[in-house]
Protein backbone atom coordinates (compact mmCIF):
# COMPACT_ATOMS: atom_id res chain seq x y z
CA UNK A 1 0.00 0.00 0.00
CA UNK A 2 1.38 3.29 -1.27
CA UNK A 3 0.67 6.01 1.49
CA UNK A 4 3.12 8.49 -0.73
CA UNK A 5 1.67 11.84 -1.44
CA UNK A 6 4.58 12.60 -4.02
CA UNK A 7 3.78 11.89 -7.44
CA UNK A 8 6.16 12.04 -10.43
CA UNK A 9 4.94 15.00 -12.89
CA UNK A 10 2.66 16.26 -10.28
CA UNK A 11 3.49 19.39 -8.30
CA UNK A 12 5.74 18.80 -5.15
CA UNK A 13 3.81 18.75 -2.13
CA UNK A 14 4.40 21.33 0.72
CA UNK A 15 6.76 19.69 2.52
CA UNK A 16 6.57 19.89 7.00
CA UNK A 17 9.88 20.38 8.15
CA UNK A 18 11.24 22.55 11.85
CA UNK A 19 14.03 24.66 12.15
CA UNK A 20 17.56 23.39 13.46
CA UNK A 21 19.27 26.84 13.16
CA UNK A 22 16.56 29.33 14.08
CA UNK A 23 16.20 29.78 10.42
CA UNK A 24 12.80 30.65 8.17
CA UNK A 25 11.08 27.44 7.53
CA UNK A 26 10.76 28.15 3.57
CA UNK A 27 7.61 27.04 1.61
CA UNK A 28 7.81 24.82 -1.14
CA UNK A 29 6.58 27.94 -3.65
CA UNK A 30 10.19 29.73 -2.83
CA UNK A 31 11.84 27.40 -4.76
CA UNK A 32 9.64 28.01 -7.73
CA UNK A 33 11.69 29.32 -10.66
CA UNK A 34 14.53 27.34 -9.96
CA UNK A 35 15.11 23.80 -9.94
CA UNK A 36 15.35 22.23 -6.17
CA UNK A 37 16.96 18.88 -5.03
CA UNK A 38 15.87 17.63 -1.95
CA UNK A 39 18.18 15.49 0.23
CA UNK A 40 16.70 12.96 3.05
CA UNK A 41 19.74 12.24 5.57
CA UNK A 42 20.38 11.56 8.39
CA UNK A 43 23.61 12.03 10.82
CA UNK A 44 23.48 8.20 11.37
CA UNK A 45 23.73 7.35 8.06
CA UNK A 46 26.91 6.60 6.65
CA UNK A 47 26.14 6.51 3.05
CA UNK A 48 24.74 10.17 3.68
CA UNK A 49 27.91 11.50 5.54
CA UNK A 50 30.22 9.69 3.69
CA UNK A 51 28.56 10.61 -0.26
CA UNK A 52 25.32 11.91 0.03
CA UNK A 53 26.36 15.25 1.57
CA UNK A 54 29.64 15.25 -0.52
CA UNK A 55 27.31 15.10 -3.78
CA UNK A 56 24.78 17.60 -2.37
CA UNK A 57 28.03 20.09 -1.87
CA UNK A 58 29.63 18.95 -5.48
CA UNK A 59 25.98 20.17 -6.70
CA UNK A 60 25.96 23.31 -4.74
CA UNK A 61 29.65 24.13 -5.27
CA UNK A 62 29.68 23.50 -9.42
CA UNK A 63 25.29 24.03 -10.63
CA UNK A 64 24.36 26.75 -7.44
CA UNK A 65 23.29 29.39 -10.34
CA UNK A 66 21.02 26.77 -11.92
CA UNK A 67 19.86 24.66 -9.40
CA UNK A 68 19.13 24.69 -5.34
CA UNK A 69 19.48 22.49 -2.82
CA UNK A 70 17.60 21.47 0.57
CA UNK A 71 18.70 19.17 2.89
CA UNK A 72 15.82 17.16 5.06
CA UNK A 73 17.06 15.98 8.34
CA UNK A 74 14.74 12.82 8.63
CA UNK A 75 14.93 9.66 11.33
CA UNK A 76 12.85 7.04 11.19
CA UNK A 77 14.28 5.44 14.28
CA UNK A 78 13.18 8.20 16.13
CA UNK A 79 16.82 8.92 17.63
CA UNK A 80 16.74 13.07 18.47
CA UNK A 81 20.29 14.80 17.51
CA UNK A 82 21.35 17.97 19.67
CA UNK A 83 21.99 21.42 18.03
CA UNK A 84 25.50 20.64 18.93
CA UNK A 85 25.63 17.88 16.94
CA UNK A 86 24.02 19.43 14.25
CA UNK A 87 26.42 22.48 14.28
CA UNK A 88 29.28 19.78 14.62
CA UNK A 89 28.00 18.34 11.31
CA UNK A 90 27.82 21.52 9.68
CA UNK A 91 31.25 22.31 9.48
CA UNK A 92 32.97 19.03 9.68
CA UNK A 93 31.13 18.09 6.66
CA UNK A 94 31.14 21.73 5.24
CA UNK A 95 27.13 22.00 4.35
CA UNK A 96 26.69 24.24 1.66
CA UNK A 97 23.32 23.74 1.12
CA UNK A 98 20.41 24.84 3.95
CA UNK A 99 18.69 21.80 5.87
CA UNK A 100 16.05 21.90 8.29
CA UNK A 101 14.78 18.60 10.09
CA UNK A 102 11.66 16.70 9.52
CA UNK A 103 8.40 17.14 11.78
CA UNK A 104 8.18 14.27 14.10
CA UNK A 105 11.49 12.37 13.25
CA UNK A 106 9.86 11.06 9.58
CA UNK A 107 6.82 12.76 8.39
CA UNK A 108 7.81 14.23 5.35
CA UNK A 109 10.05 11.09 4.52
CA UNK A 110 7.34 9.09 4.97
CA UNK A 111 4.95 11.59 2.66
CA UNK A 112 7.11 11.66 0.05
CA UNK A 113 7.42 7.99 -0.18
CA UNK A 114 11.24 7.96 0.91
CA UNK A 115 12.76 4.23 0.82
CA UNK A 116 15.37 5.40 3.26
CA UNK A 117 18.38 7.65 3.87
CA UNK A 118 19.93 9.16 1.48
CA UNK A 119 16.81 9.40 -0.74
CA UNK A 120 16.87 12.28 -3.02
CA UNK A 121 14.08 14.45 -4.95
CA UNK A 122 14.72 16.60 -8.27
CA UNK A 123 11.68 18.95 -8.84
CA UNK A 124 11.62 21.78 -11.82
CA UNK A 125 11.71 25.32 -11.87
CA UNK A 126 7.59 24.79 -12.22
CA UNK A 127 7.72 22.64 -8.90
CA UNK A 128 7.07 19.38 -10.62
CA UNK A 129 8.55 16.49 -8.93
CA UNK A 130 10.73 15.06 -12.12
CA UNK A 131 12.82 12.12 -10.08
CA UNK A 132 12.89 10.31 -6.90
CA UNK A 133 15.84 7.68 -6.40
CA UNK A 134 17.26 5.90 -3.13
CA UNK A 135 20.41 5.44 -2.37
CA UNK A 136 24.36 6.96 -2.88
CA UNK A 137 26.13 4.28 -4.67
CA UNK A 138 28.40 6.30 -7.02
CA UNK A 139 27.97 4.08 -10.16
CA UNK A 140 24.13 4.02 -9.50
CA UNK A 141 21.52 6.81 -7.69
CA UNK A 142 24.67 9.17 -8.15
CA UNK A 143 25.17 8.94 -11.29
CA UNK A 144 21.73 8.61 -12.35
CA UNK A 145 20.96 11.68 -10.31
CA UNK A 146 24.01 13.69 -11.79
CA UNK A 147 22.47 13.06 -14.93
CA UNK A 148 19.03 14.34 -14.35
CA UNK A 149 20.13 17.05 -13.05
CA UNK A 150 22.49 18.10 -16.05
CA UNK A 151 19.05 17.03 -18.46
CA UNK A 152 16.64 19.55 -16.44
CA UNK A 153 19.47 22.34 -15.91
CA UNK A 154 20.17 22.07 -19.73
CA UNK A 155 16.68 21.29 -21.16
CA UNK A 156 15.69 23.98 -23.82
CA UNK A 157 12.42 23.79 -24.57
CA UNK A 158 11.75 23.65 -28.76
Amino acid sequence: MDISILRLEEKLPEWRIVPIFEEVIPKTSDFLGSPLLILFFSLGCSGCLGRAIPFANRVVYEKGNSIKVIGIHTNFEGVDFSIGQFQIAKEQYVIRFPFFKDFNFDTTFLDYGAGGTPHWILVDANGIVKYSIFGSDPNNALLRLDYKIDELINFQPI
